[in-house]
Formats: structure tokens, sequence, C-alpha cells
């Protein structure tokens, strides 16, 4: 079973699939991380980020590796562990140059298919456009959204003293949602199947049991067809 969840920035996506992919005994696939990985590298490389052709390179270059720990994911960038360094404002503000290309995003889609194929497990994968472009035959394809203004609550909550002003972080939110549903590739956008689900005033845990509960229904489908 593949189970995907789309969604902008700061709906929940990583927390809730992270758990969900623990409560099913699941692979969970952090496409996000992957970009981020690779636009960490572009960065350190000192890469053109307005070359597709270079940025390309880069991607064919880096070894991304999504590694099952207690916390959740170990993201290993050619066997360092960058599991923060990817997280920096840096990566954030720089990712969209990668996820905005056609030859990255065609590079790390199919590398997250192989990981999706070459799973025994079931798989709970993440990201913008996994229902629509990645996975469009998944069992289970889930939009989560919150309100940009509970969006930034959230972030400037991770960020802790370091966070910026609050209208800061807002406007920053609503840029990157902009360029994320307006790309001309792989954009985030919500696909008629999904179930939508608003996070804005509901708990972590009161998200994950609905989605457990979807899971719970898609194996029980699959076992009747199989």
């Amino acid at each position: 079973m593949v189970f995907v969840i789309d969604g902008p920035a700061g709906a929940g996506k990583s927390t809730t699939a992270r758990r969900l992919a623990e409560q099913l005994g699941a692979l969970y696939l952090d496409t996000g991380a992957m970009y981020r990985a690779c636009t960490l590298r572009a960065l350190r490389d000192g890469v053109d980020l307005s070359d597709p052709a270079a940025l390309a390179e880069t991607v064919e270059r880096a070894r991304v590796e999504l590694v099952p720990n207690a916390e959740g994911t170990q993201v290993l960038l050619d066997g360092e562990d960058v599991s923060a360094a990817i997280r920096t404002p840096e990566v954030t503000r720089a990712i969209h140059h990668l996820a905005n290309c056609p030859e990255v995003r065609e590079r790390l889609v199919a590398q997250q298919r192989a990981l999706a194929r070459a799973s025994e497990r079931s798989v709970v994968a993440e990201g913008r456009d996994l229902a629509s472009v990645v996975f469009p035959d998944a069992e289970v394809k889930v939009y989560l959204d919150a309100s940009v203004e509970e969006r930034a609550r959230r972030r400037q909550r991770d960020l802790g003293p370091a966070a910026p002003p609050f209208d800061e972080l807002l406007a920053e939110i609503r840029a990157r949602d902009e360029r994320d549903r307006s790309r001309s590739v792989g954009p985030l956008v919500r696909v008629p199947e999904a179930v939508a689900v608003d996070t804005s005033s509901l708990s972590p845990a009161e998200v994950l049991e609905r989605l457990h509960a979807l899971a719970t229904a898609a194996q029980n489908r699959c076992a009747r067809e199989t």
C-alpha cells in the first residue's frame, strides 16, 4: 500500500507521516528532505542556482539516504548526517530553485519511485506533488492544510528564539505557497480524489487518528481484493 500526504509547508505533513509510518510499520519517505539535501549540496558546492544543467548534475552526484531512527528519519548526504543542516533558513530560501527545475524533479521523482518499488513494506510518503505526479496510483491520497496564520505560528514555535518576526514569517510562507502552486512542473495541488484534512484546530494526535483510520480501511480493501 502506498499512502501519500500532500500539502503546503507547516500543515503537519512530516510529523503525521512519520508517526503514521511507525504505527503501520511502513517505510517513511520524506521527499522534501531529498530536495533539501540536494539544495544543501548545491549551496556548499557554489553551484549556480539558475543553471538547470548544473543543478541536475548536482543531483546526479549527491548520494542521499533516508535512514529510519528513533526520532524519525536521519538524512545522510554523501555519508554525512545533515538532518539539521537541511532545515536552516538558507536552505529553505534556496530550495525553490531545485523544486522548480524540471531536470531536477525528473531525477528525484525517479529516485522516489525506485525507493517505493524496492520496499517490501507499505510506504507512507509526504510532499507537494505525490498524488498528482509521483504516485498517481496510490491507494490513499490525503491533502493536509492549515490556515497560513496557524502555519506561521507553528514555524515560529519550531524556530524558537531565533525566529524572525511573525509578520516576516507570514509573508515568507505566503510567498512560498505562491511559488509552490504556480510552478510549471509538479505544482502543489489537491487532486479531486484526495481526502482533505484541515489541521488548523486539530492536535497532532487527532490528525494521526483520522489518517490511521483511512490507512486501516485501505488495508482492509487490499486484503479483500487479493
